[in-house]
């Protein structure tokens, strides 16, 4: 919180100074839920009010009203930003001027955490301040009704993963659309929940976690091996990250109503990454990234930390 500028949080800090740097569009909604989970977790209210919630409030006018890459929330309510030449959500990859995933404009996963940021603070305060809470509840409104009219995708069952500030719609079969289920808060109708998972799962899911592109996707790079352009062009184009398998069974225990059924299913979709954790590679740890194709070849670095989080995240799921 202390390294917030104009309203953002930094999304990464130089190993060799200070400089923190700023390209991203949801590190600061992500820090928004990791502060209230914060505050949910440990009761720690003083902490939470005194250095936590001033940024929150600076976060969500400063993206409402408009900051740094043009981001900013548009007459619908959803927030849109970058150009063809950012990278600004999690999927970054950049070679040589080249975003290979840029998707600028409205991202389905800033989107639907922008929502739930709204949502948090109307129920924050729906017993301390009345007017602030219906602010933000008549906020989260108009985000709902438009993320479901803009990013539900009837045709084929699923929601779009990006539009374009031109209007265009990327339909691109994408992982990012679980987070619109696996939030606290979802904007999204159960049937339309249920929908997303099941095509998540169908097309997306692997032993180790979710493809970032579907296999029919002319893009779609299977191994990610070569020189760096080569990797870079396959690490969100169908390449496998260990770290969604914490949102996906969130997710589909959430519309599974958290049965027994739903949680037995859910320990045999974990399983694989936990033997991974146990006797594969480097021992206590989960790594980066696989391949997209069998038999998903561990790739990137040995022991990243949201991989083996979002996996201890999903256990608890399962066994609590």
């Amino acid at each position: 919180a202390q390294a917030a500028d104009e309203g953002m949080i930094p999304n990464r800090f130089d190993d060799h100074s200070d400089t923190s740097y700023f390209n991203s569009i949801d590190a600061s909604l992500w820090f928004i839920n990791a502060a209230f989970q914060y505050l949910y977790s440990t009761g720690d209210h003083e902490t939470f009010t005194q250095q936590l919630l001033p940024t929150i409030h600076w976060i969500i006018d400063s993206f409402h009203n408009g900051t740094r890459f043009g981001i900013r929330a548009d007459v619908d309510g959803l927030i849109t930003g970058g150009n063809d030449e950012t990278q600004l959500t999690w999927m970054d990859a950049k070679y040589d001027g080249v975003a290979f995933t840029s998707r600028y404009g409205k991202a389905v996963e800033v989107n639907a955490l922008w929502y739930n940021s709204l949502c948090q603070m109307a129920q924050f305060y729906a017993d301390r301040d009345t007017d602030t809470a219906k602010h933000y509840k008549s906020l989260s409104d108009k985000v709902a009704t438009s993320f479901i009219d803009l990013f539900w995708n009837e045709t084929v069952g699923y929601l779009n993963d990006c539009i374009l500030p031109d209007g265009s719609i990327d339909a691109s079969l994408r992982p990012n659309q679980i987070f619109a289920v696996s939030l606290p808060f979802s904007p999204l109708p159960s049937h339309q929940a249920k929908c997303v998972v099941g095509v998540v799962e169908k097309h997306l899911l692997t032993p180790y976690g979710l493809r970032t592109l579907n296999v029919q996707d002319g893009r779609y790079r299977g191994k990610y091996t070569g020189g760096r352009q080569q990797r870079d062009e396959a690490y969100h184009q169908g390449t496998v990250w260990p770290y969604l398998i914490g949102p996906f069974i969130e997710a589909y225990l959430k519309v599974n109503d958290f049965s027994r059924k739903s949680k037995r299913k859910s320990a045999e979709f974990i399983q694989p990454l936990l033997q991974h954790l146990t006797e594969d590679g480097c021992l206590g740890q989960v790594c980066e990234i696989f391949d997209g194709d069998a038999p998903h070849k561990p790739r990137g670095c040995i022991a990243q930390a949201w991989s083996v989080a979002e996996l201890i995240r999903a256990y608890q799921l399962i066994n609590s």
